[in-house]
Order: structure tokens, then C-alpha cells, then sequence
């Protein structure tokens, strides 16, 4: 249920995540370094890491810090925590019970914000009710929580949890196209609360987990709930996979459209309806995989290059630059 090894992220998430810590810089930088992501890229506003590199650095951070939610409010969770959380959940008969729980549990350990469960107009929400003047402020604090929620109640039911509506009250950010991957559901900017917004009937639905997947799940924390793959609802990602199975050969439109079964003008209008096109998920397919190559093997980037489909290394050169910001060689980790 976690995204694919090949997908990344802004270089902002880890600059988020290390805004809120109290480490000097120095071990900031050992760390970075130690979750395979180059120091250097830290400066480069359009580069981007690996989710296996993000998630290791936040499973890093929250060891150091004794913090499983690592710096991002005004008390730390302790070590622990979610597996509790998790615990008492496991005991709920359905998911409306596993909600009311989550949101009891965090009142105990969370002062930055309370969570409230309510119903309107035949769906269910949950908000975050600021509790702090800074609350207000913490974006980065919201998205994680609202994932949290999203990603153990999709969890919790066996199935990646469809959202009827996502509100998020700050404005949009500069990575809102992200969000397709992170919230499956429409999302809203600028509202009075940030919340996600469940079908009512969904709350009937039994708890499928126990004790023995917990212990899986909890191993791959944070990626086990912040990464959801929602491979089978995206048409864009149904693309992508399609693409990434042809990785290095020539894949026109015409041929991915049938192998979906659908034509070239109704793939097209789905992809723009997705906000992106056919020649982008392709461009961002070459750049992770690029990536991931880049900072999980000794692959010459000559090589990469031709992996990811580029005959002329100058060409490959140009094109990364443009996808990152940086060259390929300041992902290569210096050891």
C-alpha cells in the first residue's frame, strides 16, 4: 500500500521537516547525509528526493529527537506513541469508533490542535481546530496530520480510503500538484479549517488489521501511511506504470492509450482533467528514476542516462537540469 521505491518528492518536504528540529546544523547535515540524500541539494530549490529517502530521514529525526512526529509541535510524541495509538485502535468494531479514538488520543498528546469528528451534510469530517496563535501558521504540521488520518485509516480498512473533499486552511502551496498523490480526494485552499471529509457510509466499515500486520506497518513508518499509492483510481498513474514498463524505449501516446483500452482523445481529457499531460508524466517517470539510479547505485550517469531514455548524454545532461534545478552529479553522495 506505499507508493513505488521510484516516486519522489520536493526537496521543501525535507526542508520542512528539518525546520522544526533544534539540532545544530552540523548534525542536520549528518543526518541528511545518512539518509542518502547529498547535503548539497538542500539549497537547490527545484530538486527533489526519493519518498525512501524522506522516509528515512524523518524515522532519523524522530530517533534523535525522541519525537515521532519530529519537531513539528509544541511537544514531542514520544517513542512509542503510535504504536498505542495503533493498539487501541486495532480493538475498534468499525471505523467510526477507530476515529473517535484517534481524535481521544491526540487531545492527550497533542496541544497544537484539537481533532473533531462531526458529520455535515452526509459526510463525515475531520478537522483540525487550532488550539495556538503558531498553529495557525504551521502548514507543514497540518499536511502531516491530515495524512496521519488518511494514512491509518486506509490502513486500519484494508483499502486506500477514498476522500469526498480536502480542505486546507492556508493558502496554496508551491507544491500543491503533489497533492494528487497525497490526498485522493479534491482539494480546497484558503478554507476556515483544515479537514478531510469522509462518505458517511464508509464509517461502517470493519477493522481488518491486527496485532501481526502492525508490526509491519509500524516498520515502515512514516512510508506506510504518508506514501499511499492510489495507483488504480489516477488514470495518470495507470500511465505511468505503463510507461515505466517500456523504461528506455520509444512509448508514443497512441501505443500507451491502447494498452489502457481507451483512445488517444480520451486519455487525453482524463490526463488534462488530472491537471497534467501525457509528455509531463513521462518526463517526471525519467526524473525519479533518474534520482533513485542516482543516489542508490554507482550506475554511470552516462548509463542512467540511457536507462531512462536518452541516447546523448549532453541531452540527458540538459534535460535534468531543467526536471531538478542541479546537475546529475550533485546527486551522487560524497562519501
Amino acid at each position: 500500500m506505499t507508493a513505488s521505491s521510484s516516486t519522489t518528492v520536493p526537496i521543501s518536504f525535507v526542508a520542512n521537516l528539518l525546520a522544526g528540529t533544534t539540532l545544530p546544523p552540523a548534525r542536520q547535515t549528518a543526518l541528511v547525509h545518512q539518509a542518502g540524500i547529498a547535503p548539497a541539494l538542500l539549497g537547490a530549490e527545484t530538486a527533489r528526493v526519493t519518498t525512501d529517502q524522506f522516509a528515512t530521514l524523518y524515522r532519523l529525526l524522530a530517533r534523535e529527537l525522541d519525537d515521532e512526529l519530529p519537531g513539528m509541535f509544541s511537544r514531542p510524541v514520544r517513542a512509542g506513541a503510535f504504536k498505542f495509538l495503533c493498539l487501541s485502535l486495532l480493538e475498534s468494531a468499525n471505523l467510526q469508533t477507530a476515529l473517535f479514538r484517534f481524535t481521544r488520543f491526540f487531545h492527550l498528546v497533542l496541544d497544537d490542535f484539537a481533532i473533531d469528528l462531526s458529520r455535515q451534510d452526509g459526510l463525515v469530517r475531520m478537522a483540525l481546530i487550532p488550539q495556538t496563535s503558531a498553529a495557525v501558521g504551521n502548514t507543514f504540521g497540518q499536511e502531516i496530520m491530515l495524512k496521519l488520518i488518511h494514512g491509518v485509516a486506509s490502513w486500519l480498512t484494508g483499502h486506500r480510503m477514498a476522500l469526498a473533499r480536502v480542505d486546507c486552511a492556508y493558502p496554496r502551496p508551491r507544491h500543491a500538484s503533489e497533492y494528487v498523490f497525497l490526498y485522493p480526494g479534491p482539494v480546497h485552499f484558503d478554507q476556515e479549517r483544515s479537514a478531510l471529509y469522509f462518505e458517511a457510509s464508509a464509517l461502517a466499515t470493519p477493522i481488518r488489521q491486527d496485532r501481526k500486520s502492525l508490526g509491519t506497518f509500524l516498520s515502515k513508518a512514516p512510508g506506510g501511511w504518508l506514501f499511499v499509492s492510489f495507483a488504480e483510481r489516477l488514470v495518470s498513474q495507470r500511465v505511468r506504470e505503463t510507461l515505466e514498463k517500456h523504461l528506455g524505449t520509444p512509448v508514443c501516446v497512441e501505443t500507451v492509450a491502447r494498452s489502457l483500452h481507451t483512445s488517444v482523445r480520451s486519455l487525453t481529457r482524463h490526463l488534462a482533467a488530472e491537471g497534467c499531460t501525457f509528455q509531463s508524466i513521462k518526463d517526471e517517470l525519467r526524473r525519479d528514476v533518474a534520482i533513485q539510479r542516482l543516489t542508490q547505485s554507482q550506475t554511470p550517469i552516462a548509463v542512467i542516462g540511457t536507462e531512462v531514455g536518452f541516447d546523448d548524454p549532453t541531452t540527458f545532461h540538459r534535460a535534468f537540469k531543467k526536471w531538478t534545478g542541479s546537475t546529475p552529479a550533485a546527486y551522487r553522495l560524497r562519501r
